[in-house]
């Protein structure tokens, strides 16, 4: 099995790409600034760096791709507060670097008849909903709203599409406070991702395996 994550540098994705190298399995982690052989060079808010990434990749096929790069720049920040650059730069990481990653993989990933993991979070639910937190709150959404509709588009083809809050994590995103560690939350997404099947596409799931309302 190979499996591709995205922003596997650091945080759940760190942890969830040694989580699969501890399982003995195939796994590649994407960053800017790719170190080794187990690793490739992607910013995925550039088209070129994603267009090179593919052709790096070949015709490997994929049997998991997780999009997991995310980033939360309006942490704090009051109506006042928000630009235009704020919006336009968190969502080219959190929805088109998720559309642009998957659309250049997805030959490799029917290759393999594989699945497609999307990390979004519970604040894209509607259903949670208590203020501020606007262009990382609706950046999660339109991903989850995207995941959704490939998971109907691509059912024909056998692959399968799951969306998934990781929880409330200890990591630079998530603070000191948060309720669970990197190798807690990974290790109940790759069970998530394991579970995951043509039969459940479209699924939006906390990491400990509840189905969250959209």
């Amino acid at each position: 099995m190979t499996t591709l994550i995205t922003g596997a540098n650091r945080g759940i994705g760190r942890a969830m790409f040694e989580g699969y190298r501890d399982r003995g399995e195939k796994v590649i982690g994407t960053h800017r600034d790719a170190p080794t052989t187990d690793w490739m060079r992607l910013d995925v808010t550039d088209p070129g760096s994603v267009a090179q990434m593919a052709k790096d990749f070949g015709d490997t096929p994929l049997d998991l791709l997780v999009c997991n790069a995310g980033v939360f720049l309006d942490r704090g920040q009051s109506v006042a507060d928000l630009t235009a650059d704020i919006w336009a730069q968190e969502f080219a990481v959190n929805v088109t670097g998720v559309f642009l990653t998957i659309q250049a993989l997805l030959p490799n990933i029917k290759a393999a008849g594989g699945k497609i993991a999307i990390i979004s979070s519970q604040m894209a639910s509607d259903t949670h909903a208590p203020g501020g937190s606007y262009v990382y709150r609706a950046s999660k959404a339109a991903a989850l709203n995207f995941g959704r509709n490939l998971a109907a588009d691509l059912k024909d083809d056998g692959i399968a599409v799951g969306i998934y809050h990781p929880g409330w994590v200890q990591t630079d995103m998530g603070g000191s406070s948060a309720a669970i560690t990197p190798v807690q939350a990974a290790g109940g997404l790759l069970d998530r991702f394991d579970d995951l099947s043509v039969a459940t596409t479209g699924c939006f799931k906390t990491w400990d395996g509840e189905d969250h309302p959209y």
